[in-house]
């Protein structure tokens, strides 16, 4: 299986990233402030994908969640290529009598055996994590 995007120089530091017919408008980050910097983008999709794990895991579980929240900080290397050498993920677990060895579970499944984003960017530093659980 492959994975193909196409990007498109717009000028300056703004590119448009097309993957599976969807546009991401991408910004170096010198200013423009149209879009986000590929490394946000990395870890945004580490946030997706873990979430879209943690969601169906916990389906699977019959642990019935009402919301979810997941919020990533990395820290980046001082030499070059800046490369993200320490990840810091918390996740906020909204619902009613949630068990939390169920969510922990479902975390470490996703984040050690199925998030693929995960396995690439533990690469170049540990992942951690924190959670909280808020009754809504």
């Amino acid at each position: 299986m492959k994975h193909k995007v196409t990007t498109e120089w717009k000028g300056e530091g703004l590119f448009d990233s097309t993957v599976n017919n969807h546009t991401i408008r991408i910004d170096a980050g010198d200013g423009n402030k149209q879009g986000p910097s590929p490394k946000r983008l990395l870890l945004s999709g580490l946030a997706g994908c873990s979430g879209i794990d943690i969601v169906s895991i916990l389906e699977k579980m019959r642990v019935p969640i009402e919301g979810l929240e997941i919020n990533v900080e990395a820290g980046l290397s001082d030499e070059h290529p800046k490369v993200y050498n320490q990840i810091h993920i918390h996740f906020r677990f909204f619902g009613k009598n949630l068990e939390a060895k169920k969510l922990v579970k479902a975390i470490n499944l996703s984040l050690e055996q199925y998030c693929g984003v995960a396995g690439m960017l533990r690469k170049s530093g540990p992942i951690e994590y924190t959670y909280e659980i808020l009754e809504s």
